[in-house]
């Protein structure tokens, strides 16, 4: 049974899962897609007609202007387009917003990314239940389906875990999510999605350790890893959305992510924070007027979007497991690897856009077809991974599986010695509060 979708954004992960959506609108079929500015929606569009991606011509696929903190006006449109499945693809300063006008029409709700507060930079974990899970018990009471963090990391990479649980595993002690972008997208500095989300993500690292959180200072811990098709590559500790609902539904007792960084980024990052240009809070300019330095700078850098046409070279996104099955000892990568130019070619984006924005729909199509109708809140990780891998293999994002001798070349062997200990040895001291069962590291 065809349900109706609203697609809310109209960024790069937006424009790529309209694609993707119009691809398979015979299962998800009218198609609308709202933001503020309906012009970029519009541009979507277009390109979508432009690339023959509209599978069943009889279905709508169009436009409506839209400010999502508008809870009644988001409503509205729900009822006026007879939408059965909300695809949240906006700023994460949205999410409770749209959540709650899902609930209140009881309608299908799938997201990408963690709630935040503008005002509120990395809150203490777990941020999920900081916002979206005090509202699982209305899910459950009306029968809404919430389906949360749908991306890629959070989403795939939750699917991967699940996998992990399911087929590979009797016991798993370590997940590491590791997270490279080797493309080359040729501007002086850019990030591949939006900017003030971007830094914001990355002023405090919260991982998940021995079955704690602990925070480390920000670009501390670096490994490097021989990743499949994009070769070695520096990673980073990082803390990361995922990390906040896995802690909660994995049985592992770690749970770490790391992200690639190149000596230029973690430069530029490290010159705008130390100067208070990432700061969210607002300061007062001489002539008076208030100003937020974080949204200066994300006016001044490349529209991610813009970034796509040119951009060479793979993404690699993948979990390294270990654990044991059958009693013996077992290590598997499981991961994917998309294309920045063949992205470009099929629908118009780069990688990063591409590997965020296609899952959503696969979620969707699950939910159209009743296999992720959940009626309550969920993480993906808490789904049958089978069907989404599945989707995603046949529409745009295959899943591979590589089998790792323990402790060979190929095994991420990254915490060998205690991550508390190789601090003290370094640039940071260690803090442990007996009333907190969190270690906080912070620089000498």
């Amino acid at each position: 049974m065809q349900k109706n979708v609203l697609i809310i954004g109209a960024g790069g992960v937006a424009h790529v899962a309209a694609h993707k959506a119009a691809m398979n609108n015979d299962v998800l079929g009218d198609i609308c897609i709202a933001s503020r500015t309906q012009s970029k929606c519009d541009a979507i569009i277009e390109s979508v007609l432009r690339k023959n991606h509209l599978k069943d011509p009889s279905r709508r696929l169009y436009s409506a202007q839209l400010d999502a903190l508008d809870i009644p006006a988001t409503i509205k449109l729900i009822q006026d387009t007879n939408t059965k499945i909300v695809v949240n693809l906006g700023s994460a300063f949205l999410n409770m917003s749209i959540l709650e006008a899902c609930i209140e029409t009881g309608v299908a709700y799938i997201d990408t990314a963690i709630h935040e507060d503008p005002d509120k930079v990395c809150e203490n974990p777990p941020w999920y239940a900081n916002y979206e899970w005090k509202r699982k018990d209305r899910c459950q009471e009306k029968g809404i389906t919430a389906i949360l963090g749908a991306g890629f990391d959070p989403g795939v990479v939750n699917a991967y875990c699940a996998l992990a649980v399911k087929d590979y595993f009797d016991k798993i002690d370590t997940i590491d999510i590791l997270d490279v972008n080797a493309g080359s997208h040729g501007k002086y500095f850019s990030t591949n999605f939006d900017p003030e989300i971007n830094f914001r993500e990355f002023i405090k690292v919260w991982t998940w350790i021995d079955r704690r959180w602990q925070e480390f200072p920000t670009h501390s811990v670096k490994r490097v890893y021989d990743f499949p098709v994009v070769g070695k590559q520096p990673i980073y500790l990082n803390g990361h959305d995922e990390l906040h609902s896995l802690s909660k539904n994995i049985d592992a007792n770690s749970i770490r992510f790391w992200m690639g960084f190149g000596d230029h980024y973690i430069n530029v990052f490290t010159v705008l924070r130390t100067l208070g240009f990432l700061s969210h809070l607002p300061v007062t300019l001489t002539t008076g007027q208030e100003v937020v330095p974080l949204k200066v700078v994300k006016a001044l850098l490349p529209d991610p979007m813009t970034l796509a046409p040119g951009y060479t070279g793979n993404t690699c996104i993948g979990n390294f497991v270990k654990g044991w099955k059958d009693g013996k000892q077992r290590e598997i990568l499981i991961y994917q690897v998309s294309d920045h130019k063949k992205c470009f070619e099929e629908v118009e984006s780069q990688g990063i856009s591409y590997t965020a924005g296609v899952p959503p729909v696969a979620a969707a199509m699950l939910v159209a077809n009743g296999l992720w109708d959940t009626k309550t809140m969920v993480n993906v990780e808490e789904l049958d991974p089978t069907p989404f891998i599945e989707i995603l293999d046949r529409i745009g994002l295959p899943t591979e599986v590589l089998e790792i001798q323990p402790d060979s070349e190929l095994s991420f062997n990254g915490f060998v010695r205690s991550l508390e200990q190789e601090l003290l040895e370094s640039t940071a001291t260690v803090t442990v509060s007996a009333a907190n069962p969190m270690i906080a590291v912070t620089k000498k």
